[in-house]
């Protein structure tokens, strides 16, 4: 039945339609990062036999595991770049994309966010920013904005969220950008070109969750969570005119950063190289 039922859309090849309908919530902004990400693939006609998906425990984790048709690893909370690293240093060739949540990569997996983006490893990550902790109850997080309600600061959060994409961008990553479910083809570009650069890339996508943040927000229709998308986002050639009260309460969207540096792989292959030639190891070992 499910087959029946997607063969019209063109995306289709990209999916495990056995797995459709997903399991995310009515009006989750993951189905649109899915479609974005595979018409990216798409447009750039990657193959999917050269691509490794990693994800690790969250709603969006979900994206790449169950429903996108490409070798993937459904990892551990907070460690899926950790995986996404090994995988990349031990096949060197496959494009690996991480794509996981907030809470998963921001909050649990921060360090690891930070540390990969120093040491630029090739791997573009997708990390899809609902500002909450979705599937374990709708608890605060780094990303939670001032003064929203959750279930675990039900009066008001008192915490300023992290910017994620400013944070990577200092780091040392080679791409970074910021667009929210309601700007999806500047969206699906960036993932392009996130897929397309040497070096550690992320793509922030800030994301309506209109069950757990939304309801407890006065948000409860996703509509009305795109609608403040919109209304608050501000370009980031803008944003660098504007000061920081100003700024308060908006999204940044745009790109952020976009150079080249020494990526860690090739790094470390050239530093086996040497050693090998050190010691006298020849190729046939």
């Amino acid at each position: 039945m499910a087959k029946q039922i997607y063969t019209k859309y063109k995306m289709a090849k990209y999916l495990r339609v056995e797995a459709l309908p997903t399991a995310l919530c009515p009006g989750c902004g993951g189905g649109t990062v899915l479609n974005a990400f595979a018409n990216a693939i798409d447009q750039l006609k990657i193959d999917p036999k050269d691509l490794v998906l990693v994800s690790g425990i969250g709603c969006s984790a979900w994206i790449a595991s169950p429903y996108f048709l490409a070798d993937t690893l459904h990892t551990t909370h907070g460690r899926a770049i950790a995986f996404a690293t090994g995988v990349k240093v031990g096949l060197p060739d496959k494009k690996v994309v991480v794509i996981s949540g907030d809470g998963d990569l921001a909050g649990i997996g921060g360090n690891h966010l930070i540390h990969a983006a120093r040491r630029n490893i090739d791997m573009t990550v997708i990390l899809v920013n609902n500002f909450i902790y979705g599937m374990t109850g709708g608890q605060v997080a780094p990303t939670t904005p001032f003064g929203a309600k959750t279930t675990t600061t039900p009066y008001r959060n008192i915490e300023h969220p992290i910017d994620i994409a400013e944070t990577i961008a200092t780091a040392g990553a080679s791409y970074v950008a910021r667009w929210t479910t309601a700007h999806v083809y500047q969206l699906i570009d960036s993932i392009k070109k996130a897929l397309t650069t040497k070096g550690f890339a992320l793509v922030e996508v800030i994301s309506q969750c209109p069950v757990q943040f939304g309801r407890r927000n006065r948000m409860k229709d996703p509509a009305e969570m795109l609608r403040w998308f919109l209304k608050n986002s501000i370009p980031i050639s803008k944003a660098k005119k504007m000061s920081k009260e100003e700024l308060e309460g908006k999204f940044i969207v745009g790109e952020f950063i976009k150079r080249e540096r020494p990526e860690f792989t090739e790094e470390l292959n050239k530093l086996i190289n040497e050693v090998w030639e050190h010691f006298g190891i020849g190729e046939e070992l």
